[in-house]
């Protein structure tokens, strides 16, 4: 750590370390694409998590255990397994950083198992007090096969959830796939207009294209929160919807997602919004897949406030020095499930002071009540 003049450390917490979350559904290559990037001297100074070393394959590139449960990877960066909870290792590896037992490392990536809702594991951090302040969700990054990832798609819910709440979206075995893989190219826009779709060539794909490109930066560059927020081509794509539909078959399971963008052009108060998140977090609960958004406050429009929740989790706010470009308008992107867009947008116009309060669609909230849940401090 840098030390003042005084030789005394300086004050306040430390930078908040990126992390990225790595999913795919059993079979669509994640496996590889976790080899190519360890690899990559792009990942110097990363850890990476995983349920077990044998099941990526990682001993080629092992070059001596630090620990038990702990390597050090011939690119600089370190592997290490998960010990049941993973919480506990998040907090293990903290404590080994702190205390000098590993090299201090500057950023994390995390892999799922081919079954798992990347949301809980989104939550798991967020809702945290201590590794949400030492955590910084840099994104999700889902890995989807070309040569079957359709049918995995409309067969498995896990996997709609995967793309669904991605940032992301790795194509995998590209070069495969009899029609250049447009079908799934379409199937992935429908389900999250949102997202960045990359293509692995031959297998590879630079590693900063993969794990780069959030609200937070390792190196300590100024994030394009705009590019993060992809705002823009989630409302185009709601736009557009209805001409897209005559010409490509939406699945059934797709039209249960809504991913959409709500907008404000005058300032929100935070009462206001801190209410309409509140209400979000309560009564959607799980149904609430993913959200982030840029609000301009009342109190002081000309710094955006940065907003993320998954499911029952809205996790605390933080201020940005600047707006990053001239749009200052409010944008918040919501994907949900099985959760009628209208009825959170008329919601948020109310609030907002856009329009008043429709009982009925405020009610379509609540038909089926969650209990309520804790928000993240």
């Amino acid at each position: 750590m840098i030390e003042n003049r005084s030789g005394q450390r300086p004050a306040g917490p430390p930078p908040p370390i990126p992390l990225t979350i790595l999913t795919g559904f059993l079979g669509a290559g994640k496996t590889t694409l976790l080899n190519r990037l360890v690899a990559d001297p792009a990942l110097a100074d990363t850890v990476v998590v995983v349920n077990e070393f044998g099941e990526i394959g990682l001993d080629h590139l092992l070059v001596e255990t630090v620990e038990d449960g702990l390597v050090l990877l011939s690119a600089g960066c370190l592997c290490c397994t998960v010990r049941g909870d993973l919480v506990q290792t998040l907090e293990d590896l903290l404590r080994k950083r702190d205390n000098g037992r590993i090299v201090p490392f500057r950023r994390v990536v995390i892999e799922t198992t081919g079954l798992a809702d990347p949301a809980p594991v989104l939550a798991a951090v967020l809702y945290h007090p201590y590794l949400s302040r030492r955590y910084a969700i840099e994104g999700v990054v889902t890995v989807v096969d070309a040569m079957h990832g359709a049918a995995t798609i409309e067969r498995h819910e896990e996997a709609r959830r995967q793309v669904a709440v991605a940032d992301r979206i790795v194509i995998s075995k590209g070069d495969l796939a009899t029609d250049g893989g447009q079908v799934l190219e379409d199937r992935l826009r429908q389900l999250n207009p949102g997202a960045v779709l990359l293509r692995a060539v031959q297998g590879e794909i630079p590693a900063e294209q993969v794990i780069s490109g959030g609200l937070f930066d390792a190196a300590g560059k100024i994030a394009d929160v705009a590019a993060w927020l992809r705002a823009e081509e989630v409302a185009a794509a709601k736009h557009g919807a209805h001409d897209h539909h005559h010409h490509h078959h939406v699945s059934r399971h797709d039209a249960r997602i809504h991913s959409f963008v709500l907008t404000s052009e005058a300032p929100v108060g935070q009462g206001a919004l801190d209410t309409f998140l509140e209400m979000l977090r309560a009564q959607l609960g799980p149904k609430l897949l993913r959200l982030k958004g840029l609000v301009a406050l009342k109190h002081d429009p000309s710094r955006p406030l940065v907003i993320q929740g998954v499911q029952h989790v809205i996790h605390v706010p933080a201020l940005l020095p600047d707006w990053p470009d001239a749009d200052h308008r409010t944008r918040i992107v919501l994907i949900v499930e099985d959760v009628p867009r209208q009825a959170i947008e008329r919601m948020w116009r109310a609030f907002t002071g856009q329009s008043s309060l429709d009982e009925p669609d405020a009610a379509a909230l609540t038909d089926n009540p969650l209990a309520p849940a804790t928000m993240a401090r």
